[in-house]
Order: C-alpha cells, then sequence, then structure tokens
C-alpha cells in the first residue's frame, strides 16, 4: 500500500484541511500519515474558535518519523500559517524526499485577490520558496497571481492570460503548475495545467454550481493527491477532482440543512470509489 504524508492543519469540527484529506485520501486506498501543523476547535467560519499552534510540534515528529526511517510515495501541503512553518515543511521535504516520490503543494493563502487573514504581504514570497520544492502546484487564480507578485488579473481574466502565468510558475520550479478555478464557456469551471517538460498545456472543466462553499479547495486537493498515487495521469486525476468537487458542492447547495460546516464530501465517497474501481 502506497504511503502520503499530508501537512496542514486539523479542525476538530467543520470539513476543510486534515479534515478532508485523511478519510478522502484513506477512502482512495492510500495510507495518509498527518502532520497536523494546528489543531482548531472548529474551522475559521465559526466564531470564537479555539487554536493551538503545533509549529514546534512538527520539528519532533520530524525528528521521529526520521529515525523510524518512514518512507512516503507523496508529500501533499496545504495551509501554513507562517514562514517558519514553511521553512519546516521544506525540511521535511529534504528528508523524505526519494527518487519517485511526488511532492504536491497547494499553496492555500488567498482569494478574490486578498490573501487570508493574518498573512502578511511577505507570505506569498516564502509560499514561492516551497514551490519551488513541489513537483506539481495547484494555487487559484488568486495564489497564482500573489506567487508572481503581479497584479490580481480577475477571476475572469482569459485563458491566455492564465497560459502566460503558468509559463511564469514554471520558472518558481515545479515540474507541473495548475491553475484552478478558470472559468470556461457555457457556465463551465475548471483547470488549466502547464508540464514545464514538454511545454504543453491541458486543460479540463465541468458544470459551474453557483453556490460557495468552505473547503472545496481543500476536497479537490485531496482527490488529486490520491488519484496521482493511483497511477492516473496528471490531467486524468485533476478531472477527477474536479467531478468529484463538482458533485459535492452540488449536493451542498441542495441539502436544506447545511449550515457553514463545508462541503458535503462524505455523500459522494461511493461514486469515488467505483470510478477507482473502474480505472483499475
Amino acid at each position: 500500500m502506497k504511503r502520503v504524508m499530508s501537512i496542514q492543519d486539523l479542525s476538530c469540527l467543520g470539513k476543510c484541511s486534515l479534515s478532508v484529506a485523511l478519510p478522502i485520501i484513506s477512502a482512495m486506498g492510500i495510507e495518509t500519515s498527518i502532520v497536523p501543523t494546528a489543531v482548531l476547535s472548529t474551522h475559521t467560519q465559526f466564531d470564537g474558535f479555539h487554536i493551538r499552534d503545533l509549529t514546534e510540534d512538527m520539528k519532533k515528529v520530524k525528528d521521529h518519523w526520521q529515525k523510524e526511517d518512514f518512507k512516503f510515495d507523496g508529500i501533499y501541503t496545504g495551509y501554513l500559517a507562517s514562514a517558519k512553518q514553511i521553512d519546516i515543511v521544506i525540511d521535511y521535504i529534504k528528508a523524505f524526499s526519494r527518487p519517485n516520490n511526488l511532492v504536491i503543494v497547494d499553496p492555500v493563502m488567498a482569494e478574490d485577490g486578498k490573501l487570508y487573514t493574518g498573512f502578511d504581504s511577505s507570505h506569498p514570497s516564502h509560499m514561492a520558496r516551497l514551490c519551488s520544492k513541489a513537483d506539481i502546484i495547484i494555487p487559484n487564480i488568486s495564489e497564482a497571481s500573489l506567487l508572481l507578485d503581479m497584479d490580481y488579473p480577475g477571476e475572469d481574466c482569459s485563458q491566455e492570460k492564465i497560459k502566460e502565468m503558468l509559463v511564469d510558475l514554471s520558472k518558481l520550479g515545479a515540474k507541473c503548475s495548475v491553475i484552478t478555478g478558470v472559468h470556461f464557456d457555457n457556465d463551465r469551471l475548471g483547470f488549466i495545467g502547464f508540464d514545464s517538460n514538454t511545454g504543453d498545456f491541458f486543460e479540463g472543466s465541468t458544470k459551474e454550481v453557483k453556490y460557495r462553499s468552505h473547503g472545496t479547495g481543500d476536497v479537490f486537493a485531496s482527490v488529486f493527491t490520491g488519484a496521482v498515487l493511483n497511477d492516473y495521469s496528471i490531467r486524468d486525476a485533476l478531472m477527477l477532482a474536479a467531478e468529484f468537487t463538482c458533485r459535492c458542492i452540488d449536493d451542498t447547495a441542495k441539502d436544506e440543512d447545511r449550515r457553514i460546516y463545508a462541503v458535503n464530501f462524505e455523500t459522494q465517497i461511493p461514486w469515488l470509489c467505483e470510478q477507482l474501481k473502474k480505472a483499475n
């Protein structure tokens, strides 16, 4: 059985980050080892949440794992709260990278052209350092513009602009750069990617569900990670992630009892497992 390491925060209630990555990737048949960067009583859409920062504990986990000589087929990073945490994650990559494992970085830090609360203007440059260590990066449009230190082009920017950004992102060092949340004709939403080894672009899309929910990016990144480690091509893994996320958002939009817990990914796990069976 393959094993992936996921480094991000853990919410005790609310579906995002590790509370999404662990069940989804495990359901896809990949052993999922977690490095919590912080533990929160709820995700940050709730008021008054309690948080315990685990930055110093991250180092101790790494040291123990190195002592035990654990091996990983992939390293997947999500939300990281500080430059110090990013430095520690880079140390993890140096310690556990090996010839055939994959490093996937979701540079979670912004939406709608703005950094998340708690990040200062230097954070994108630190995240760019982490992206330089990755095999695959999957920013949204806001995150891509911040990584490139350029003006935010807006969510409806042209596909030509997205491709220009992807070429520039590849100069950070990742073998494959993907921008998510790209608008296509006929009310479709998807991704465009760039393979720096071949110079080829690729894309995919699903219908756009006009409903916003917390944690959709984490759902997408988790399915993508699980699919790549199940030997899907990068484009096919992205397409599976897009279709799964679309189905989850659609379910959530139709749920009269929905709250701010985040997207209802659990209802679509059987569908996801069925797709994996068909692929095999």
